[in-house]
């Protein structure tokens, strides 16, 4: 009888865990948000996500180096205080200026769940002015920096919507960052533009802190305005940082689709002076998709962190060398 009494006890433990005891996977408290998820592996990278304000990435670490801007107002968060921060690993959808209002999915509380070795998954509530609800999936590599980052859009409305993934990210300021070119697709004259304000579009800028150099764009450090929009089909962009890592994330591009963005942008990076936000923001902006009643739709953003040297004073990032790095990982 004891024995049966064990086994039942067992398999009901089992059950309220679920899947929460998975290599690679438990729930920790980080800043002040309780049950946060974190994930990690044996080559010292970790990722921590939150669902307290949206469904985040609030730390993506390597070595103990972190890659994102994390506001110290997040340590100030409460479950019943009013201040809703929004930094770190963010996620969107878009076009920019035609997405209406989202508060469900950009700061609402979200679910979250282990659902495997390394992996969780994250659930919005429904926003009905949108007509959608988001499931963010991350999976951690075992042996690697690698997360994968899959958003699916889901239509919960009567209607059909027409919306796109706009990945949102901030990683921490001072770094380079490097833009592949795709001739064959090109369309802005310089390989990019600059928006002044909110309604207007530069498209011959000239910036000392952006130079070609090659295939590539380079953003050295904060321009004259820093929102830049750029229409690179390369399907990989990287952040060079100071800490001698190279954020570099890639993804799908589909240049006979159509990208719904002011100017058809597939990508896009916000890179203000230090003083004002302390970050700067990787954009990845997909393909408009097009959903009826109950249909999905996924876009997926690969975040590495690679050992890459920052450069040293009166020298160029090898652009070379980041490149032979990151061919790999297009396979």
């Amino acid at each position: 009888m004891l024995a049966r009494y064990i086994l039942i006890l067992s398999f009901v433990f089992i059950q309220i865990l679920g899947s929460q005891a998975e290599p690679g996977a438990r729930k920790i408290k980080f800043l002040n948000y309780p049950e946060c998820i974190e994930l990690s592996n044996s080559t010292g990278t970790v990722a921590v996500l939150g669902h307290h304000v949206g469904g985040r990435v609030l730390s993506y670490r390597q070595d103990g180096k972190e890659s994102l801007f994390i506001s110290p107002n997040e340590s100030e968060w409460t479950p019943n205080g009013n201040k809703k921060p929004s930094s770190a690993g963010r996620f969107d959808i878009g076009p920019e200026y035609l997405i209406p209002k989202r508060s469900e999915l950009w700061s609402g509380v979200w679910e979250a769940k282990i659902t495997g070795p390394r992996k969780a998954r994250l659930i919005s509530k429904e926003a009905p002015d949108a007509g959608i609800r988001l499931i963010r999936d991350f999976i951690l590599d075992d042996d690697s920096s690698h997360l994968v980052c899959t958003q699916t859009m889901e239509n919960i409305s009567q209607k059909t919507q027409r919306w796109c993934h706009w990945g949102r990210m901030f990683a921490i300021h001072g770094g380079i960052g490097v833009v592949p070119l795709s001739p064959e697709h090109q369309r802005f004259p310089k390989g990019y533009i600059m928006m002044r304000g909110r309604d207007e579009m530069l498209i011959l800028p000239e910036d000392p802190m952006i130079r070609k150099r090659g295939n590539f764009l380079e953003i050295l450090g904060p321009p004259s305005e820093p929102k830049l929009g750029f229409d690179s089909f390369a399907g990989w962009f990287a952040y060079q940082m100071p800490n001698d890592l190279a954020f570099v994330k890639t993804y799908k591009t589909s240049p006979k689709r159509l990208y719904g963005e002011i100017a058809g942008l597939t990508l896009s990076i916000w890179y203000p002076k230090k003083d004002w936000v302390p970050a700067c923001e990787l954009e990845p902006i997909g393909p408009m998709e097009i959903m009826k009643p109950g249909q999905k739709a996924s876009f997926t953003e690969n975040w590495y962190l690679l050992k890459n040297p920052y450069p040293k004073k009166n020298s160029q990032l090898d652009l070379q060398l980041l490149e032979s790095k990151v061919k790999p990982l297009l396979k």
